[in-house]
């Protein structure tokens, strides 16, 4: 398997755009994975979808003028999980969700990029929980469709707070989305103290992976304190002929005490150990 190395542009929030894709170049990596965050991103969704050609123009003439790739983009149209999520019983909700997918997807296709991941939803609270995933599991597979239609691989994300905080949650949804992709960040998976061997399970349906220390208890640790063999994911990806990028992506933001960590420094580290992995096949991963 090709290790292709990625880092988000929204893990470094106190720099500069630029200054961002400069430090992605510096420390290394050859790809970039574009955040288009509603109020929490370098490139603002609103902003940057408004137009997306000339958007995606600009974007595009930043990254090759640093010799990079996009590796994914990343959508998350509001500020709330709740707010314009995919799967939101209201319809006007579900209409502007559907439209920042469209103009998400076309800026996607305008960077000539592959790959766009979404949030998956999250459990309406005046519903049963399975009618939230049947009706996330509807818009989803329809955008993946359209999707594919396009040339781009659509994945979301299971994370915490989301219709699918768990591997078997996640494996249900996509039982009934069958063109639909994930984004697998075993972290938030960890976090919960759920095994390996259970995360393991969704490696086939992997199209994007995201990752960074983690513990039980703590969505981003130091390596020091990281508890994921990334070794077995490596192992793992290899046997499903994976051919997606690895976006090494800490983040710096109060949420879950991710400020917590030195993301330049734990970036560097967490790139030494999956290339040592690849090149001798027999590096220890987890950090300790």
């Amino acid at each position: 398997m090709e290790l292709k190395l990625a880092v988000a542009d929204y893990s470094f929030p106190l720099l500069e755009w630029e200054q961002s894709l400069n430090l992605a170049r510096g420390i290394g990596m050859n790809g970039v994975d574009l955040g288009l965050f509603a109020g929490g991103s370098h490139l603002q969704s609103d902003k940057i979808l408004e137009s997306p050609e000339s958007s995606a123009a600009e974007v595009s003439a930043a990254l090759r003028a640093r010799g990079l790739k996009v590796a994914d983009v990343f959508g998350i149209p509001a500020t709330s999980f709740h707010q314009m999520a995919v799967n939101d019983p209201n319809e006007s909700s579900r209409q502007k969700s559907a439209e920042y997918f469209q103009r998400a997807l076309e800026f996607t296709v305008r960077c000539g990029a592959s790959h766009l991941t979404l949030l998956p939803g999250v459990h309406f609270p005046q519903e049963q929980k399975s009618d939230s995933l049947k009706r996330a599991a509807t818009e989803l597979e329809w955008r993946a469709q359209a999707a594919k239609s396009a040339g781009v691989k659509l994945a979301i994300e299971p994370h915490l707070g989301s219709i699918v905080p768990t591997p078997q949650e996640a494996l249900d949804l996509l039982e009934l989305a069958p063109t639909l992709t994930l984004t697998l960040d075993p972290s938030h998976f960890i976090r919960q103290g759920i095994s390996e061997e259970m995360i393991l399970t969704l490696v086939g349906r992997t199209s994007h992976m995201h990752a960074r220390g983690a513990r039980e208890g703590r969505l981003q640790a130091p390596l020091r304190d990281n508890s994921i063999d990334f070794k077995k994911y490596l192992d793992a990806l290899s046997r499903h002929l994976y051919s997606g990028w690895i976006c090494i992506e800490y983040t710096w933001q109060e949420w879950e005490q991710c400020n917590e960590v030195d993301i330049v420094s734990e970036s560097i580290l967490l790139r030494n150990l999956l290339r040592a992995a690849q090149s001798e096949g027999t590096a220890p991963l987890i950090g300790k």
